[in-house]
C-alpha cells in the first residue's frame, strides 16, 4: 500500500513539473499569450529591473547576516517548522497514544487540520493584499498583524491540546491551531519580496535552511518526552506553543516591511541618478549631458604647469598664431600628422 502511494506521489509530481513549464516563463514580455494591457500593468507595478544577477562577490552577506528584519524572518520560519514538523512526524502518534484513537480511523482527522489551513492561506493572503493596496495599513503592519496573530492563536491553541484530556477538544483545537497558522504565511513567509526582493530567494534559502533544523531536532526532541509516558505529549505542546510565542515577540519587536538599504546594489543607485539627470537635468549641465572626467596630472607635470602659471608673462609654447591663409607659424610640423 505504501509503494501505491509512493507511486501516484511521483506520478502527481511529475505532471505537476510538466505543467509548470509549459505555463511558466522568465518575465512577463516572454509569456506568449499575455495582453500588453497585463504586461504593462506587471512591468509597472515591478518597477526597474537590474540587467545583473546577483553574484557571490556582488551579495552583501554581512548586512544580510546582520540585519534584524531577517533574523526575524528566520526566527518566525523556525517556530513554524517546528509545529509543521512535529505534526507531520507525530500527529498520527499522537491520537493514538494521547487519545486511543485508531490509526486507521484517523486518517480524515489527520487531513482536516491542514485542509483548513490551506483555506485559510487563501483568504489571509485576500486580505493583507487589500489592506495593503488601499492603503488601510502598511506593510509593515500587514505583516506583523497577521504573522503575530497567525503565530499568538496557533500557540493559544497548542496550550489547549496540551492540556485538555477530552478528544473532541483536543481535536478541535488542533484544527484551529494549524488553521490559525495559516495567517502566518502571509506575515513571515513573503516578507522576503518586502525587504529585498532582488536577493529574495537567497533569504528563503537562509531563512528555509535554518528552519529545517526544527524538523531534524523535534523527532529527538518529541521521543524523549513520550519514551515513557503518554503524559509526555503534555510538554511536546506547552514546548511548541512556547517556540510559537517566542516567535512573536522576535519578529513583532525586529520585523519591518519596507525595503532596506542593503537590498539595492551599486549599479541600481546610479541608474536611478541617470535617470534623474536625463529627465530634469538637474546635474547642472542641462539634459542628457554628458559625465566630465577628471584626471589627475603625474607630479612632475603638475609642477611644470605651476611654475608656468606662476612666470611673469606666461606664455603657452604650444599656442600657434594663425595667418589669414589659415598656415600656422612658430609651431614646428609634425612629421607623423596625415592629412585626412
Amino acid at each position: 500500500m505504501d509503494r501505491y502511494h509512493q507511486s501516484e506521489d511521483r506520478v502527481c509530481g511529475v505532471i505537476w513539473a510538466i505543467v509548470w513549464f509549459c505555463v511558466t516563463f522568465e518575465k512577463p514580455a516572454f509569456h506568449p499569450t499575455i495582453s500588453q494591457e497585463e504586461k504593462i500593468f506587471i512591468e509597472d507595478a515591478i518597477g526597474h529591473v537590474s540587467n545583473t544577477h546577483p553574484t557571490i562577490r556582488s551579495i552583501p552577506w554581512k548586512a544580510i547576516v546582520t540585519s534584524k528584519p531577517v533574523w526575524a524572518i528566520i526566527v518566525a520560519n523556525f517556530a513554524r517548522s517546528w509545529t509543521f514538523y512535529l505534526l507531520l512526524q507525530n500527529q498520527l502518534t499522537y491520537m493514538k497514544e494521547a487519545l486511543g484513537m485508531k490509526i486507521a480511523d484517523s486518517g480524515l482527522l489527520a487531513a482536516i487540520p491542514h485542509l483548513v489551513m490551506g483555506c485559510v492561506v487563501l483568504m489571509g493572503g485576500q486580505l493583507a493584499d487589500y489592506l495593503r493596496s488601499n492603503k488601510i495599513l502598511s506593510t509593515t503592519a500587514v505583516r506583523k498583524i497577521f504573522n503575530c496573530g497567525g503565530f499568538g492563536g496557533e500557540a493559544a491553541f497548542m496550550l489547549i491540546v496540551a492540556y485538555t484530556t477530552s478528544d473532541t477538544t483536543a481535536i478541535m483545537a488542533l484544527i484551529a491551531a494549524v488553521g490559525m497558522s495559516g495567517f502566518a504565511i502571509s506575515g513571515f513567509n513573503v516578507n522576503h519580496l518586502d525587504i529585498a526582493p532582488r536577493y529574495a530567494a537567497i533569504l528563503m534559502g537562509f531563512s528555509n535552511g535554518i528552519g529545517t533544523l526544527a524538523g531534524l531536532t523535534c523527532p529527538f526532541v518529541t521521543e524523549a518526552f513520550t519514551a515513557h509516558s503518554k503524559h509526555g505529549w503534555t510538554s511536546v505542546f506547552l514546548l511548541a506553543s512556547l517556540i510559537h510565542f517566542t516567535g512573536v515577540t522576535f519578529y513583532a519587536v525586529y520585523a519591518s516591511g519596507e525595503l532596506q538599504e542593503w537590498a539595492e546594489p551599486k549599479e541600481e543607485e546610479e541608474w536611478s541618478n541617470k535617470e534623474l539627470v536625463n529627465k530634469t537635468g538637474i546635474n547642472g549641465t542641462g539634459y542628457g549631458a554628458a559625465e566630465t572626467t577628471f584626471t589627475t596630472l603625474p607630479a612632475g607635470v603638475e609642477a611644470s604647469y605651476q611654475q608656468q602659471a606662476q612666470a611673469p608673462n606666461p606664455t603657452n609654447p604650444f599656442a600657434t598664431s594663425w595667418d589669414d591663409h589659415g598656415a600656422s607659424s612658430g609651431v614646428v610640423e609634425n612629421p607623423h600628422y596625415q592629412q585626412w
